[in-house]
């Protein structure tokens, strides 16, 4: 059999869809056929077989792939075997068939799954768990057949307690399936990966971060329509970079529509309008905030970190907002601060991959830099399994003991992230740059702060702090949030005193810069 993604990956371009069909032949959609509650099996299979066929013969021209549901016909014993291979031979070779069957189990038990979904119901892809790790999906995607078979894998299901396991690792189990798939295929990265990931629509978050953690692998998102899941949301946070690599399931939709060719059209229909506002509003305008973002800014404000007023800064500029790390005081405001910075880190150009960044070490500039280049380095390892070093400088050098002024990893030959808070001459980021470009081999190659005032040094100068910084040691400065998604949020999402909007507004029209 060919792989199963390619399938899918032809099937989509071919019909222009990103459609699942599901076939959930419960008992209480067939009462229209005659089924009751004493029905016999025998009984319930014929009509789930009927069921099946005609939303089949009805949809075929815009599902993507069937995704028929293995319990609804392992619960009619053998009559339900039969007819659940009967659909599938219904289905034919040209569309792809993903048995939902969520298995999970390891060595002879999972490969035996295997050749109970291959070969004898003639699946060309199925669901796992994979909590048992790469154990359990290895039998499905090597040997007999590696470049053959493919799965989807649990990752943040659609159902709300998914929340009380998987909120905590989903991220992590999408690093895995693309490392797995990688391992599967061989090492080979010009094959298409033979994973997938399941997220459900139910939570565009999750969707996005998963997708950000692996963006070449296909995600399928049931949850759109009767579980209460947005489909231009889940759009925007699920699809990849060129508006595909997303299946959309839906199966009471279809099965209960009056026309069921029709509604299948109508969704395929609504999926490309959604694909088509997404492709369309990327790329935008700059301003746009993402989760981690809100989170940290709505953390700043409870902690009183980030207040709104009347400020006189060290500029003689009378500023609407200020902002002092140093109220980050407690351990749960540190926790959240590193997570916060490992997200923007990972979502710049410092990691040009799920896995991997520019750098070798964290350096933190005493006396904040400290505390922060610790809690960063921490959620580096903890929310991205991305494990570096971490090194910082006293103000003045000891005398005794390892002497010197520079403790933690070494940083010869190694490439450098500073981490400040934040940028106001750059004085402190320029000394920095200075003296770690004195030790042997060490590169600084970029920098990481809190808050990106975004400000004109002067009326006279059009760059702020932090493209100073960036033009003259000719290296990146990422933050977590900037003056425009601070205004956006002020604009959209914040619940302020009057005046506060405009007052923001009117210092970034009078010192912001793009």
């Amino acid at each position: 059999m060919t792989s199963f993604f390619s399938k899918i990956s032809s099937r989509s371009t071919s019909i222009n869809s990103l459609l699942c069909v599901g076939l959930d032949p419960h008992r209480n959609e067939l009462s229209s056929l005659g089924i009751t509650p004493t029905s016999l099996d025998t009984e319930v299979a014929a009509a789930a077989l009927k069921f099946c066929i005609d939303i089949i013969d009805a949809t075929r021209p815009y599902a993507v792939a069937y995704k028929p549901n293995a319990a609804f016909f392992e619960c009619l014993g053998s009559e339900g075997h039969d007819t659940l291979l009967k659909v599938i031979n219904h289905i034919g070779d040209d569309v792809p068939v993903l048995l939902d069957c969520k298995r999970g189990d390891i060595g002879s038990t999972a490969s035996a799954y295997a050749v109970a979904s291959y070969d004898k119901l003639m699946a060309t892809g199925v669901t796992l768990s994979p909590l048992m790790g790469y154990d359990s999906v290895a039998p499905f995607l090597t040997g007999e057949y590696e470049g053959k078979g493919g799965a989807f894998v649990l990752c943040k299901t659609s159902n709300p307690g998914s929340s009380e396991i998987l909120s905590g690792c989903f991220e992590k189990i999408a690093r895995l399936a693309a490392d797995w798939s990688l391992a599967a295929n061989g090492g080979d990265e010009t094959l298409e990966p033979c994973i997938g990931l399941v997220v459900g629509a139910t939570d565009p978050d999750a969707l996005k971060r998963s997708r950000a953690s692996a963006p070449g692998l296909w995600l399928l998102s049931p949850g759109v329509g009767a579980q209460g899941g947005d489909l231009d949301a889940a759009c925007e946070a699920g699809l990849d970079e060129g508006g595909g690599k997303m299946l959309i399931p839906v199966s009471r939709g279809i099965s209960r529509a009056e026309d069921r060719g029709e509604k299948a059209k109508e969704l395929r229909d609504n999926i490309n309008r959604a694909r088509e506002k997404v492709k369309g509003g990327r790329g935008g305008g700059g301003d746009e905030i993402e989760n981690f973002q809100r989170e940290f800014i709505n953390f700043s404000l409870e902690m009183g970190v980030l207040k709104f007023g009347t400020f006189t800064l060290k500029s003689g500029r009378e500023s609407p907002y200020f902002f002092n790390a140093g109220l980050f005081s407690t351990g749960a405001a540190l926790f959240k601060l590193g997570k916060a910075y490992a997200a923007s880190i990972m979502s710049s150009p410092l990691s040009p991959s799920p896995s991997t960044v520019t750098f070798d070490v964290i350096f933190g500039p005493a006396y904040k830099g400290i505390s922060l280049g610790a809690v960063v380095a921490s959620a580096l390892y903890a929310d991205f399994g991305v494990d570096v070093g971490f090194a910082y400088n006293r103000k003045e050098a000891k005398d005794h003991g390892e002497g010197g002024v520079l403790v933690g990893a070494t940083m010869e030959g190694k490439k450098v992230l500073v981490v400040d808070d934040v940028i106001s001459a750059g004085t402190a980021i320029r000394e920095s740059h200075a003296m770690l470009t004195k030790i042997k081999g060490c590169e600084p190659v970029g920098v990481s702060i809190a808050l990106d005032r975004a400000e004109k040094r002067s009326l006279d100068d059009p760059v702020s702090a932090v493209q100073a910084v960036a033009r003259d040691l000719d290296i990146p400065v990422v933050s977590i949030v900037a003056l425009k998604q601070l205004f956006k949020f002020c604009k959209t999402e914040g619940k302020f005193e009057d005046g506060v909007l405009e007052a923001v507004s009117k210092y970034r029209e009078a010192y912001g810069v793009d």
